[in-house]
């Protein structure tokens, strides 16, 4: 079965992989810090969509889609096009490139991300863990 992105059952596929997953536990162990995950249409969505990730110390405490990005006051807000996410999410765009060249937006402390690039780098491998499928291009 393959889940939606941009879904919340996207989002609960995605918190199983990070919990389970030792190599991001072990990476994040000290981690403290949540994020937007924003999608900006341009390829596949009309909308924008917004994941609320909750990381702390190696585990995922929540993962889903808010309706209003006024909902929480994450420490970090990463933002890239919908075609961007599936690159991500495909292994063809490494986050700390992607934020270093720009494709990627990030609001929050940079030096804190840089630490702990094995950690964002294991979350890309837990999204590329779920099965992941996304609305046809327009």
């Amino acid at each position: 079965m393959a889940y939606l992105f941009g879904s919340n059952a996207w989002a609960q596929a995605f918190m199983k992989a990070v919990n389970k997953s030792e190599a991001y536990a072990k990476a994040a162990a000290k981690w403290e810090g949540d994020f937007y995950f924003v999608i900006v249409p341009q390829k596949f969505f009309d909308e924008q969509r917004i994941y609320y990730i909750d990381l702390w110390h190696g585990k995922c405490r929540a993962a889903y889609v808010v309706a209003d990005e006024k909902e929480k006051k994450p420490a970090f807000v990463m933002s890239t096009s919908d075609a961007n996410w599936k690159a991500i999410i495909d292994k063809q765009l490494d986050p700390i490139k992607g934020m270093v060249t720009r494709k990627i937006k990030l609001q929050g402390n940079m030096a804190i991300i840089m630490r702990y690039v094995k950690a964002a780098q294991e979350l890309v491998n837990c999204a590329a863990e779920v099965p992941t499928e996304f609305p046809p291009a327009h």
